[in-house]
């Protein structure tokens, strides 16, 4: 079955991880992504190793493990915007395609005619999505926006981690770049709006995400907490700020996760726990006295815990309904027999490797299926292919670009 974007071509300008995260999403879904990529660096991640891709003979091929995260179902076309003549055939691209996507600094292409007020002149239907820092307004515009800058900006670091007056207390970010795929997602979402509002007005738009709003945005019920109760949220570990228990904790052998998340459920946990009068004790018979006696409740339910192994909770307290799983590292991750079970792990041929590995898109459809049709391609493998397919260059003529460095 054909995905659901087939027949939509995406222009990919984009690097690093928030631009390549969203277009590989488009990709899966059907679309056709070029990725332009400059003709002597390509992808900045490329380069960010180690590890590195091995091929098949065991030699490191010089591409990061960090591009393979983002760039399946692409083509590569190596295109030097910073002569003419490139900037020519990517116009031509863009007669023939419905989105370009872009993570260049705030009217950087601006300079070379490539911004969405000139482009809508060649394409009125063109859906532009630009991804910046901090977007194309306000008085950090101009500024360059990375990941970690934003988890901290964004509030997000304030709330990740111990509290400052435990051992190892402050600010931590979380272990991905949250900010930037958080980022890719919302640019997919407003992608696909766009080109649905397009089949009814035939009009494409700009698109402007920055990754501080994104961040913002995705403060959630954090936000509420003090838009509502006027109080700055706290970093609390791995505790929850809205319900106890919802924690890790320490067993006779290893460490367990119990997450209740209603009366019932910390009834069901009391219960199995042989300590039934705690779901009637004043102090804890709700969620909000839970919260209030969080460490007192902590301690006794801790004190229980660690009584028995993993393998004791992780059988009982799901069959008694009581919410528990253990901390897998990432190998684990992908022995899991869930993991296994859901096929979210997948591998690519690839031309120089033979086969790479990757993590499937979570997305199940009855009709449209995801597509993994290629592996992220290798630097500018695909430039031949395009310039001739589809806008009709001859060898002779691709020949002249190659010796001029424009692709």
């Amino acid at each position: 079955m054909a995905g659901a974007l087939q027949g939509i071509r995406v222009l990919d300008l984009t690097r690093i991880l928030a631009g390549p995260w969203c277009t590989q999403l488009l990709g899966d879904l059907g679309a056709d992504v070029i990725k332009i990529e400059h003709p002597d660096t390509g992808d900045d991640t490329r380069k960010w190793g180690p590890p590195w891709l091995k091929d098949s003979d065991g030699n490191e091929t010089g591409d990061a493990a960090y591009f393979f995260s983002a760039n399946r179902n692409k083509a590569s076309v190596s295109l030097n915007l910073k002569s003419e003549k490139g900037v020519a055939i990517l116009k031509e691209l863009v007669a023939i395609s419905d989105v370009f996507v872009e993570n260049f600094k705030v009217g950087g292409l601006a300079r070379l005619g490539l911004d969405y007020d000139s482009l809508k002149t060649l394409n009125p239907g063109l859906i532009y999505l630009s991804i910046t820092g901090f977007g194309q307004t306000g008085p950090m515009a101009s500024q360059p926006g990375y990941d970690y800058l934003i988890q901290g900006l964004g509030g997000l670091m304030s709330i990740t981690g111990q509290a400052d007056s435990e051992p190892g207390g402050g600010p931590q970010r979380v272990g991905i770049a949250i900010a930037d795929i958080n980022t890719g997602f919302y640019s997919v979402i407003a992608i696909l709006s766009a080109l649905y509002h397009r089949t009814t007005s035939g009009k494409g738009q700009h698109i402007d995400l920055a990754l501080l709003d994104c961040q913002v945005g995705w403060l959630a019920n954090q936000a509420m907490n003090y838009l509502i109760g006027g109080k700055i949220p706290q970093r609390t570990g791995n505790g929850h700020p809205n319900l106890v228990p919802y924690q890790p904790f320490a067993t006779a052998d290893g460490n367990i996760i119990i997450a209740v998340g209603n009366n019932k459920q910390f009834e069901a946990l009391c219960e199995f726990i042989h300590l039934p009068e705690l779901s009637k004790d004043v102090r804890y018979s709700t969620n909000a006295d839970r919260i209030e006696n969080r460490e007192s409740l902590i301690q006794t339910i801790s004190d229980e815990i660690v009584k028995h192994k993993d393998d004791y909770w992780l059988a009982g307290l799901p069959a008694a309904g009581v919410p528990c799983s253990i901390i897998n590292n990432i190998e684990q991750v992908f022995d899991h027999p869930q993991v296994k079970a859901r096929n979210m792990q997948i591998e690519l041929p690839h031309p120089v490797a033979g086969k790479v590995p990757g993590v499937a898109n979570p997305i199940n459809f009855s009709e449209t299926k995801v597509e993994y049709r290629t592996a992220p391609p290798i630097h500018g493998q695909d430039t031949r292919r395009i310039l001739s397919e589809l806008l009709g260059y001859d060898e002779e003529a691709i020949d002249n670009l190659e010796k001029n460095n424009t692709v």
